[in-house]
């Protein structure tokens, strides 16, 4: 296995303060809440500095006690937050979230526009020593929540290139944060074709590409120059198609079978965590999936978004049995 130490990562985008429901319920019938954070990039950066791997997180909260609770709670982690600006003129974002019931997907609200993550743009790369950085893990979410996020992300995704880092995208779709399905389409399709590694859903795969099939996604971006594309297909598993290191490959790595989903939110996090750990560890891509696989089917079995996400003890322990 390689050092773990040698594979500084960057991730980027917005942390929000999440309040989750102590009883299921509408929100409008809920007076009791639990305070957590959300964001599914912070998601992954837990559950890689979880792992062992220096993670570096690059955002902006607000000068206030929620974004003051968001970098504690990340720090805790493990989580390098030299990048993570205090905004005194935009408050930090609010997401509230239903417990669902019976493996549902719950209910959320954001209170988010014109949050201080919002306002990200390419000047807060400055900082950033890009000849340290030897991945960079991106999703959809931050281009679509302003013009200046677009360019930030354009920015880092150019700068890893130069600079010789492997890139992992998960396009994360949040259609209702875009003008146009156009817009969504065309941005991130562009996005992905400079990455090296795509992780989107089946359906966002369709939705993305106009393709039906696996296979079809898959051809779809890697004769736009992608290495490999990993297509999660839910309780299934995963379908790869891709060159890492040899010939072209494509398989399917079966899921594995949860006795109880109690939280289907962060489930694809725990996928990418699981995937680009495995791929930075030096595992085969049919190994790394099915860490992948079940980080994944950890993440489901616990309430929160990233409670369920292992330490490398344990994940130690779930790969042995």
């Amino acid at each position: 296995m390689k050092d773990v130490q040698a594979s500084r990562i960057l991730t980027f985008g917005e942390a929000m303060a999440m309040f989750v429901a102590d009883a299921p319920g509408s929100l409008e019938d809920i007076e009791q809440f639990q305070r957590r954070i959300a964001g599914a990039d912070t998601n992954v950066a837990i559950g890689l500095a979880r792992l062992g791997f220096p993670v570096s997180w690059l955002s902006r909260v607000g000068a206030d006690g929620f974004g003051r609770f968001i970098r504690r709670t990340l720090e805790s982690e493990g989580v390098d937050c030299r990048y993570l600006i205090e905004d005194e003129n935009h408050a930090t974002g609010l997401m509230f979230k239903e417990q669902a019931e019976h493996g549902a997907d719950p209910r959320v609200e954001y209170f988010r526009r014109g949050s201080a993550a919002s306002n990200l743009g390419v000047r807060d790369v400055s900082a950033v020593d890009f000849t340290a950085i030897r991945h960079v893990h991106a999703t959809g979410i931050p281009p679509a929540l302003s013009p200046s996020c677009r360019d930030l992300s354009w920015c880092i995704l150019e700068r890893a290139r130069e600079n010789g880092a492997s890139i992992s995208f998960d396009p994360n779709l949040r259609p209702s944060l875009w003008k146009s399905e156009t817009d969504m389409r065309d941005t991130l399709n562009a996005m992905a074709f400079r990455s090296d590694w795509v992780l989107p859903g089946l359906a966002e795969g369709q939705r993305l590409t106009g393709c039906d099939t696996p296979e079809a996604i898959a051809d779809f971006y890697l004769q736009r120059g992608v290495s490999a594309v990993i297509l999660k297909l839910g309780p299934e598993g995963a379908f790869f198609r891709g060159r890492l290191g040899g010939s072209e490959e494509t398989f399917t790595v079966p899921g594995y079978s949860v006795p109880k989903v109690v939280d289907t939110v962060g489930a694809g996090d725990g996928f990418a965590v699981g995937v680009v750990s495995g791929l930075l560890d030096g595992l085969s891509p049919q190994s790394a999936i099915r860490r992948g696989n079940l980080i994944g089917a950890q993440a489901v079995q616990v309430r929160g978004d990233m409670e369920g996400l292992p330490s490398r003890a344990r994940l130690g322990d779930l790969e042995a049995l």
